[in-house]
């Protein structure tokens, strides 16, 4: 946890740090998994990771396959891409050994010859016993073990042999190293760091809400009679109807946190360092600390230990105390002279062992906390010498001082890739230095905006500064010498940061041998932008002029090229679709590039070649960009474009030049196969062919975009992390959809040349008329499916077809679609068209003509295919947008640019189903505002000076959201005084204006200034003129506002209820605003060796084999640990999947703890309250349940409601699934009134955003139903039921089985009603002595509610026996003892089961 081993540079590349240490403290085996970083067995099965690849031969080649057919010129890049080494075998299994350390008893510790001694050292310092031991040798036979060798390399070291913990003499950096590690002891569960976001801490709720541990070792409630006990009334504000958002459960008290004081002050003393004559006697340094028995102690740290001497406060005596307490610790040392802090110290390491290790690793990247309570500031000494040494990656850890990141960052990049655990190492690394030097930027940029930093050009004005702080360059957003002036200026200047960071993830994620990016980091902070970038050796010393050897440092006026560069660029060419193209320089010489004209090739010092600014990496688009004399396409002039935009450097996404070119390549094979089957139906009538083309072009058109849509679906469920961007499933699913809908017969083949030519433009860029339509026109074209084999085999080798007919024919396609080759499907984009200042040569105006074509396409594609697409994958709930971050998200998939908001809720606006998407139109608006406001507030703190920060953000704030109408700024009163002496400064930090101006902001003229932004920006009216009306009207919630507005500007506020409506008094004082954090934008680097076993196990589940995938699964789960260590987005998602395997499959135990992990990771890596996180914890619930821990499964369910509501209100449909989970568990434990109020709830929302007859509506109906039969209110159940009757019968027929239920459950509770009136007839008439027949009320069955509870939750099982069920646990088992052998025999095929990830009856 502290011996800082992590910060060794990356660049060495035989040392793996280890991230997290194994707690084997109190024995448990299940810390195991997530300790020794991934080279363990993170799956928890037992398998070790002998074989990498179980049955995914074609992951690896799979994707370059498709990549490269996509593209046209089919040769398979190595498709099959040596697999045989692919199986090598990452890990030989693990030994144990002893450990003996000092006044303890020797233990056992499983071992992985693959580890570093190092790794055991890290082991030890975690376990509780040997926590407080820092500097320590290992010795095997007297032998001291070098803390860098891997264990297999050491002689002698065995099953069984025995390592003595040996205490060594301490110098000045272990004496530090210690006392910063029994710091870190002592705060183990003090949450403050997860508030104030350092050292990638970050907050986590769930073990509140389960009691500490799930499964077996938590509190287990026994099943059946103890039902009673559970207490299931859910707090006020969570039941449904209710108005109340309050803040405060967001972060439930947890009483761990209530820290047990083992010691009121541990500091540095005064009196270091040591004199030269104490020097000599051994002395380190000087503490000084106060027990919590108030006794004040003076302490030398020596060579030899920790002793008490005799200095005090103002008196310096050296000399050891009598009694002296020498000891190895400084554990050892307290516990001896303080009471408290040995039964306290022992009580809190017990408490840190027992937290599950997902609660304390750190995460690879900061998340912030929007919220905190007040937190005490306690005296802490590594605090307060890391924020005044500038801690520049903790330089008294690492030999050579500060790190050289561009060099760790290249290098890495470096490192082999020829196998599966070569490349493993190489991404670990790279993910590793990334992370670090992320960390590393975000801490320079706050000082740098803090004024904590020096100017590297300290003359000139702030806005112009530049620093160098730790070997990183920072530049602010500014457009400072006018670079940007026929771009926009400031504008341009905020938006091309983000650009270039688009570009070097693009050119990462290509990854091309021999060409070099920078690292970069772009921070928000403060209101200002600050681009964090590592240094090119040697740019510094020379001029711009002289280094650039390609492209062009004034926007294309002067433009060079080289040869060298031309040959790696032409490598990234293909993958990013950019077109080598020349243009001209000031000579009006022809200059050929690969790439934009601003893309400029500088190489360095170390001989590398960089590229940098690579803002315009993506094409322009061209409906944000108007041109002079060019006409848009009409669906683009339809809606509106091209609109005037703040800055020219408007580009599309990577996302939709991948799903152009997909649209494009579908059409191309559609216009080949109608050709071909048009040729073939000549030969046979002997007619000539002069309309094919245009014909042919036309249908194929509009019926593209269907496949379209189709397309993004599937790639898009399968994870909410990113999708891929190799379009391995796309391409082949997309062409498979149009085959099976086309292989009517042949018998009319002619008939598709016979429609005439329709109106070409109309349909040009797969206008959809109306995104809800089916598949009509895909059946109307007979034969495609044959046609286009014949095509993909034309298509094939280059293009070398073998009649002219055929070569024709691909001609002609080739034409069509705008593809740059003749031969073959290729599209590639001319970033440069269009770009102010660069000039083609006259030979290729033709192709210049060609690509600007292709442009105002993409740009037409977009608004007339991608936006309606999004919108009905959120009709048809494949896309369900909770909140501003996950709309973003799906916006982006899409490759809809967030500036094309406006138009995507105009365009819901006018759709006919608009009420089915109340939701999303709702968080699109709250999403604009929030965007509008943030604009506003960058340049509202530019004019704030610090001192005045809190004030301001309150004042915002308050002009925001609170409904009282003359807010007023408090001007503290005591700077206005110190106001005058100040002036005399003349170089202050960025935004230490005199400026008050702030203060005169009001409500009214605040959203005036976010409507004129709204119109400005996104094209967008909103007609209001306060916060009130707009929550009125758009029916949003001010809690919801604050969450997004604070995220979004990185403000954290106190944790308390506020009142935004009172209209006299305002909803925030400064004493409310805690901190302001940076928003911080970098590259994520891949797993990819992982990501494709992930993908090729999701593929094997959706065939039904889940065996299979669940090992793939499995894999990927120990590769993705490998990379990125225990934490991170992409090993949640495959913990999740897992999970659900696990279920499916009756591991309900396993499925639990592999959902608790996912949970756990989901807060702590996204967010306690990220959409994400909630659907965790519903799926926790559900498997809870499952495993008998009802009370358990309700608080889940509860805390995810609460935070649903908190994150995008009651009326959305992912609630009506909550609501039934809820309902059903509550009918489960006999709450029906509670229960029916859930279950309505669910009823109407459903029928809001499924329609009346949908029948996710008819199950809803059911399920209340069955709570008023247990009621005996026999009328209304039958009421509810006959509703979902009808609906089964309409939609199913009388025949489905789903319909025949529901008839005999009628009869039923027909019977029921009778035998029920019978009894109160006779009651009436006979009064007390009446003869009752006993009445069957029957409490529900849990398995009849589990069985409700997996089919709303999109759960189907196949019912297997239980003898079934151990055949496959055998079968399983053998297969990992297999693989431990070494030799995975075939996989036998399966009966193949299923599992479908979305609700399957609807």
């Amino acid at each position: 946890m502290v011996s800082k081993t992590d910060d060794i540079p990356a660049s060495v590349p035989n040392c793996n740090p280890v991230d997290l240490a194994d707690e084997a403290g109190d024995g448990a085996q299940d810390s195991k998994e997530t300790s020794k970083t991934g080279l363990k067995d993170p799956c928890g099965c037992g398998h070790s990771a002998d074989t990498a690849m179980v049955n995914g031969d074609g992951a690896h080649g799979h994707t370059e396959e498709a990549e490269s057919k996509q593209d046209g010129n089919g040769e398979a890049d190595g498709g099959e891409e040596s697999n045989e080494q692919e199986v090598i075998v990452i890990q030989d299994t693990g030994f144990t050994v002893k450990i003996q350390a000092p006044g303890t008893e020797p233990f056992d510790l499983q071992v992985s010859p693959q580890e570093m001694v190092q790794e055991i050292h890290q082991v030890l310092m975690d376990r509780e016993d040997t926590c407080h031991r820092t500097c320590f040798s290992l010795q095997l036979d007297g032998n001291v073990l070098d803390n860098f060798a891997e264990l297999k390399s050491i002689e002698g070291l065995q099953e069984g042999s025995l390592l003595k913990v040996v205490e060594e003499p301490y110098t000045v950096r272990e004496a530090r190293i210690h006392v910063r590690h029994i710091r870190d002891l002592l705060k183990s569960l003090d949450p403050s760091d997860a508030y104030n976001g350092v050292d990638c801490n970050s907050l986590s709720f769930l073990s509140i809400f389960t009691d500490g541990d799930l499964g077996d070792s938590g509190k287990r409630k026994k099943k059946g009679n103890e039902l009673e006990q559970i207490d299931c009334t859910p707090p006020e504000h969570i039941l449904p109807g209710s108005k109340e958002r309050p803040l405060v459960p967001l972060q439930p008290q947890n009483k761990d946190w209530k820290p047990m004081q083992c010691l009121k002050v541990l500091t540095m003393s005064g009196w270091n360092p040591p004199p030269g004559n104490r020097k000599m006697h051994g002395d380190l340094m000087y503490l000084y600390m106060v027990t919590v028995e108030e006794r004040h102690v003076s302490v030398t740290a020596s060579t030899r230990g920790f002793y008490l001497n005799q200095s005090t406060t103002y008196t310096f005596n050296p000399k050891p105390a009598n009694p002296s307490f020498l000891s190895h610790s400084l554990v050892e040392l307290l516990s001896q002279i303080s009471p408290a802090f040995k039964k306290n110290f022992t009580a809190l390491q017990k408490k840190r062992v027992q937290r599950h290790p997902f609660e304390r690793i750190a995460t690879p990247f900061q998340v912030y906390s929007w919220t905190a309570p007040q937190v005490d500031h306690a005296m802490d000494c590594v605090r307060a010498e890391d924020a005044y040494t500038s801690r520049l990656g903790y330089e008294e850890h690492i030999p050579g001082q500060t790190r050289d990141w561009n060099e760790e960052l290249q290098t890495t990049r470096e490192l082999p890739r020829k196998n599966l655990p070569e490349r493993l190492l190489r991404e670990r690394a790279i993910f590793k230095v990334h992370s670090d030097f992320a960390a590393a930027a975000t801490r320079g940029a706050m000082a740098v905006i803090d004024g904590n930093v020096m100017a590297i050009n300290p003359g000139e004005e702030t806005r112009m500064q530049m620093f160098i702080w730790n070997n990183i360059f920072f530049s602010l957003g500014f457009d400072v010498r006018d670079h940007y002036r026929e771009l926009g200026g400031d504008a341009a200047a905020h938006a091309a940061p983000t650009n270039d960071l688009n570009g070097v993830r693009a050119y990462g994620a290509v990854d091309v041998e021999g060409l070099y990016t920078l690292g970069t980091v772009v921070v928000d902070y403060r209101g200002y932008r600050v681009t964090a970038q590592s240094i090119i050796p040697g740019i510094l010393e020379r001029e711009q002029e002289q280094s650039v050897i390609y492209g062009s440092i004034d926007f294309g006026k002067t433009v060079v090229s080289h040869s060298k560069y031309l040959e790696l660029l032409e490598k990234t060419s293909r993958p990013l679709k950019v077109q080598r193209h020349s243009v001209l320089n000031e000579k009006n010489e022809t200059v050929e590039l690969c790439s934009s004209v601003e893309c400029k090739g500088i190489i360095g010092n170390d001989g590398r070649h960089y590229i940098l600014d690579l803002l315009r990496t993506f094409p322009p688009d061209l409906n944000f960009l108007p041109v002079d004399g060019e006409e848009l396409p009409p669906e683009s002039q339809r809606q509106g474009f091209p609109r005037q935009h703040r800055h020219r450097l408007a580009c599309l996404r990577q996302e939709l030049i991948e799903a152009f070119v997909e649209h494009r390549y579908l059409l191309f094979m559609k216009m080949a196969a109608l050709q071909l089957m048009q040729q073939k139906a000549n030969k046979d009538t002997k007619t000539d062919t002069p309309a094919i083309t245009e014909t042919s072009e036309t249908t194929s058109e509009s019926n593209a975009d269907k496949t379209q849509t189709q397309t993004t679906e599937a790639s898009d469920s399968q994870s909410a992390t990113e999708v891929s961007t190799d379009s391995t499933s796309q391409t082949e699913n997309g062409t498979s959809v149009a085959s099976q809908a086309a292989t009517d017969g042949e018998e009319n083949s002619s008939k598709a040349a016979t429609n005439g030519p329709l109106d070409l433009a109309a349909t040009q860029n797969g206008e959809c008329k109306s995104p809800l339509e089916g598949k009509e026109l895909e059946e109307s074209i007979p034969g495609l499916a044959q046609a286009k084999e014949l095509a993909e085999t034309l298509v094939a080798e280059d293009g070398s077809c073998i009649d002219p007919k055929s070569r024709e024919v691909v001609l002609n396609a080739c034409k069509a679609v705008g593809s740059i080759s003749n031969t073959s499907f290729d599209i590639r984009f001319n970033p440069d068209i269009f770009s102010p200042g660069v000039r083609f040569p006259d030979d290729s105006a033709d192709d210049v003509q060609k690509q600007k074509q292709l442009l105002k396409d993409a740009a037409a594609f977009l608004v007339s295919c991608q936006v309606p697409s999004l919108v009905k994958d959120c009709l048809d709930h494949s896309a369900l947008p909770m909140d501003g971050a996950t709309l973003t998200e799906a916006l982006r998939q899409r490759g809809i640019n967030i500036r094309y908001l406006g138009s995507v809720l105009e365009f819901v606006d006018k759709t006919p189903a608009k009420t089915q998407l109340e939701h999303f139109y709702r968080i699109g608006i709250s999403e604009l505002i929030t965007r509008c406001a943030k604009h506003i507030f960058k340049t509202y703190l530019q004019g704030v000076e610090l001192s005045a920060l809190s004030a301001a953000v309150s004042h915002f704030l308050n002009c925001f959201l609170s409904s009282f109408p003359d807010a007023v700024a408090h001007l503290p009163p005591d700077e206005l005084v110190s106001r005058r002496k100040s002036r005399k400064r003349r170089n202050r930090v960025p935004g230490g204006g005199d400026n008050t101006a702030w203060a005169s902001l009001t409500p009214s003229e605040l959203w005036k200034n976010i409507a004129s932004e709204a119109q400005s920006y996104y094209h967008f009216t909103v007609q209001c003129d306060s916060v009130d009306q707009v929550v009125e009207k758009y029916g949003l919630q001010k809690i919801t506002l604050l969450r997004e507005i604070s995220i979004k500007t990185g403000i954290q506020i106190l944790i308390k209820e506020y009142n935004f409506d009172s209209r006299h008094k305002p909803a925030f004082t400064e004493e409310d605003i805690l901190n302001i954090f940076p928003v911080v934008k970098h590259v994520n680097p891949k797993a990819s060796d992982a990501f494709h076993f992930f993908q090729s196990g999701q593929a094997k589940v959706q065939q039904g084999f889940l065996k299979e995938g669940c090992e793939l699964i499995n894999e990927a789960l120990n590769l993705f640990n490998n990379v990125y260590g225990a934490m991170h987005v992409e090993i949640c998602a495959c913990l999740r999947l897992l999970a659900r395997l696990n279920y499916i499959m009756g591991d309900h135990a396993e499925a639990l703890s592999n959902q608790q992990k996912a949970v756990l990771m989901s807060e702590r890596v996204l967010g306690i309250e990220h959409p994400n996180t909630i659907q965790e914890y519903m799926h926790l619930a559900l498997y809870c349940f499952a495993n008998g821990q009802l009370s358990t499964a309700l608080k889940l369910l509860y805390r995810a409601r609460y935070l649903m509501l908190m994150v995008s209100g009651e009326d959305h449909p992912e609630m009506a699934l909550l609501d039934s989970n809820i309902g059903l568990v509550l009918h489960g434990v006999m709450e029906y009134d509670l229960s029916l109020r859930f279950l309505e709830n669910a009823l109407t929302i459903n029928t809001k955003y499924h329609g009346p007859r949908s029948l996710k509506v008819a199950l809803s109906h059911h399920l209340v139903a069955r709570v008023y039969e247990s009621k005996a209110e026999f009328r209304s159940a039958l009421q509810h039921e006959k509703e979902g009757y009808t609906i089964y019968k309409n939609q199913m027929g009388e025949a489905h089985e789903k319909t025949k239920e529901s008839s005999e459950y009628l009869k039923y509770l027909t019977q029921q009603a009778v035998a029920l009136q019978r009894t109160m007839n006779e009651i009436y008439k006979n009064g007390s002595n009446a003869s009752i027949m006993p009445l069957k009320f029957t409490a529900p069955s849990m398995a009849s509610v589990l069985e409700q509870l997996n089919i709303i939750n999109g759960i189907i099982f196949i019912p297997l026996s239980q003898k079934d069920l151990e055949n496959l646990k055998a079968e399983v088992h053998r297969r990992q003892l297999l693989q431990e052998l070494g030799k995975s025999e075939e996989p036998t095929e399966d009966s193949p089961l299923e599992l479908e990830d979305k609700i399957p009856i609807d």
